[in-house]
């Protein structure tokens, strides 16, 4: 009788402990290459009326340590707008992100939730208004573009799915984006990094993407001896104007009025205001569907804080910026900051849009970048 009611016992413990395990649609990952796992917030300050005052500004962020660290310098992600530090973590069809390749490569990994974004607060009276895109537009700039969107449309093969609403794959995606800040932003995320940079204590490697690109540059601008490299993916729009992609036309409104940020940054001979740059439009594109750029009239004033912070400039032959970012990428090595422009089909990566790091070959084009920084650093 005894063993029956311990055998039962047995049946019934088993069984309880595999209903505890999460079903396989649930995405989990392995622990065993991370010694350690950290999150807390850093930065911000008390804002609004006196008496109503509460924190605003600072920013939620995640530590992960490989259990072997095989290069000194931990790397601070960077996300897009409309996205958080979860873009990262997983690929909408459930692989492992960027922050899990690079700790397996042996890196510490640190990633962020902007500011008035994702799990950092939001002030609605002291940060305004707020956007996010609609499916529709993510399908025709990201993930199912046509060339009635952009020319290089018709080279995009790399996401993983059909990439339309109502498919299981862009349906995750489209979970994943949120809402985010218009004006006030760069300044919010540049006072945060910088308190994570300075809480962090070593120099650090920023690996950026789109919207934090722009604030990649402020941030090593402000910090440059805690900065030892730059890995950027598509960062944010061209200097000076912006450009309508479907039509590869500049536009009035748009761009980067300081050449490679709208939030001031040192130039040396100095200026107080982007309307001191001397910039002219070039007679020719370098190619076609690509615009012809604005630079600096020389003798070029150079990015006095970056020139000693190597860059690593990628992008993808499928997405909208292929006709823009060769344009920032020369603004960038006049201004005397030495960029390696790496257009991705010519490393063996073609089809790849915007979103690189969710696309097919996501974990191949992390390891490119690996590479690049231990050819660069030596390390």
């Amino acid at each position: 009788m005894k063993l029956k009611i311990l055998a039962c016992f047995i049946l019934l413990f088993a069984g309880t402990a595999m209903a505890q395990q999460p079903p396989e649609s649930i995405r989990t990952i392995s622990s065993d290459n991370i010694a350690r796992h950290g999150a807390f917030y850093v930065g911000g300050e008390y804002v609004g009326e006196p008496g109503m005052e509460t924190m605003g500004g600072a920013m939620y962020v995640e530590v992960m340590v490989p259990k072997e660290i095989r290069h000194p310098h931990p790397i601070v992600f960077l996300h897009g707008a409309g996205q958080t530090g979860y873009d990262w973590l997983w690929t909408p069809d459930g692989r492992p992100g960027w922050a899990y390749n690079f700790l397996e490569m042996g890196y510490v990994v640190y990633l962020q939730d902007f500011p008035a974004r994702g799990r950092s607060q939001y002030v609605p009276t002291v940060n305004g208004d707020l956007n996010m895109r609609s499916g529709p537009l993510l399908e025709r700039i990201w993930t199912a573009p046509t060339v009635e969107n952009f020319p290089q449309a018709e080279n995009y093969t790399q996401w993983p799915g059909a990439g339309k609403m109502g498919d299981p794959i862009m349906d995750d995606f489209n979970r994943t984006q949120v809402q985010f800040m218009g004006a006030g932003q760069d300044r919010l995320v540049i006072d945060a990094n910088v308190a994570l940079l300075d809480l962090i204590g070593e120099p650090v490697i920023l690996l950026t993407h789109s919207q934090g690109g722009w604030f990649g540059w402020n941030i090593a601008d402000e910090r440059p001896d805690s900065v030892v490299a730059i890995a950027t993916a598509e960062p944010a729009a061209p200097p000076i104007r912006g450009v309508n992609s479907a039509t590869v036309e500049y536009r009035d409104r748009g761009g980067m009025a300081w050449g490679v940020t709208n939030t001031p940054i040192t130039y040396d001979p100095p200026i107080s205001d982007s309307s001191e740059l001397n910039v002219v439009l070039e007679d020719e594109a370098e190619g076609p569907n690509l615009v012809p750029c604005y630079r600096q009239e020389e003798p070029a004033r150079q990015l006095a804080n970056l020139v000693d912070i190597p860059v690593l400039f990628i992008n993808g032959d499928g997405g909208y910026h292929r006709i823009v970012d060769h344009c920032l990428a020369n603004w960038l090595n006049q201004a005397g900051v030495e960029t390696e422009y790496v257009r991705l089909e010519e490393v063996g990566f073609s089809g790849n849009g915007h979103m690189m790091m969710l696309e097919l070959n996501s974990k191949e084009i992390a390891e490119f970048i690996g590479g690049w920084l231990e050819e660069t650093l030596g390390q």
